[in-house]
């Protein structure tokens, strides 16, 4: 195993905070919270179909019978993954502890872990659409139409039903910033002594999530050979309107585990920290189509 140490004469023993680090995607993991994961990479989404009314007779003393098809779709989490580190114990010592295995595992989970994680669970909500054939919106958008393209996604959801509390709109700092600098936007500055002016955009109509993804991890789709980076030809995402319970994902670390030197004969005195993550996204098929409505770059 191949690692390079970086040594300096002097340096600062405190790692320093680095951007971007939230998971942008939690509150997709935080629905339909009774599907659980089951024999360790296996959900089950429930469907349930029941027939409707029929003319009462009243000269029968006898109901119409009814009909229910009761049925789970088994689901397998696929992106399975893993990472493993040895450290020489030297490395730690003469590194003044910033090589230490808690910052290792700290750096990355920032570094790797949260955006990979981002990266796959939108990438599979657009492959998810693609697979159900829905049409994904690729017409320009501008300060002049985005507001009207974003009414006409809050006038399908509401026809369809959607509740629109439970409603994530997932989009680029570029989207934002055109919906801040919208046509038809009126705009009053209440500029206060010893105050500021605030013109972010944290609602929009009954829309009461809005949460900036970084547009590195808002690709239609991504290489996981080596790390994760956007594959050959992907699409920028410019926007995810969802509701999280049109979707399912889940997240199951099977395995994290520390060695002292000398457990691992391949490892020899170092210690060896193993790390295997198991996750993925699914959609509920007959939600998803008119619970999630997606714009890319054409």
């Amino acid at each position: 195993m191949s690692n390079t140490i970086n040594y300096v004469t002097k340096f600062e023993s405190t790692l320093r905070e680095l951007y971007g680090q939230e998971l942008t995607s939690d509150l997709l993991f935080q629905s339909n919270t009774d599907i659980q994961v089951t024999n360790t990479k296996y959900i089950k989404i429930p469907t349930l179909s029941v027939s409707g009314y029929k003319d009462h007779s009243r000269s029968s003393m006898n109901f119409n019978a009814g009909s229910y098809n009761n049925n789970f779709e088994q689901k397998t989490l696929a992106h399975d993954r893993d990472v493993e580190f040895a450290v020489d114990p030297m490395d730690i010592d003469e590194t003044a502890t910033v090589l230490s295995l808690g910052n290792i595992q700290n750096r990355f989970e920032r570094t790797q872990a949260i955006p990979e994680l981002d990266c796959y669970t939108y990438s599979k909500l657009y492959s998810e659409a693609v697979r159900l054939n829905m049409t994904i919106k690729t017409a320009e958008l501008g300060t002049a139409n985005v507001l009207a393209d974003f009414d006409a996604n809050i006038e399908a959801l509401e026809d369809a039903g959607v509740p629109l509390d439970r409603v994530v709109l997932y989009c680029t700092a570029a989207y934002k910033k055109l919906l801040k600098s919208a046509e038809g936007v009126q705009r009053t500055l209440d500029v206060k002594t010893g105050g500021g002016i605030d013109r972010r955009v944290k609602t929009l109509d009954d829309i009461q999530n809005i949460v900036t993804v970084p547009s590195a991890r808002f690709k239609s789709s991504f290489n996981f050979t080596d790390g994760c980076v956007p594959a050959t030809g992907a699409k920028q995402i410019q926007y995810i309107l969802i509701d999280p319970e049109c979707q399912v994902s889940r997240v199951k670390y099977s395995y994290i585990h520390l060695f002292a030197p000398g457990s691992d004969s391949r490892t020899a005195d170092k210690y060896l920290y193993q790390n295997r993550r198991l996750n993925d996204t699914f959609a509920i098929d007959h939600l998803f189509t008119q619970g999630c409505i997606i714009h890319a770059d054409a």
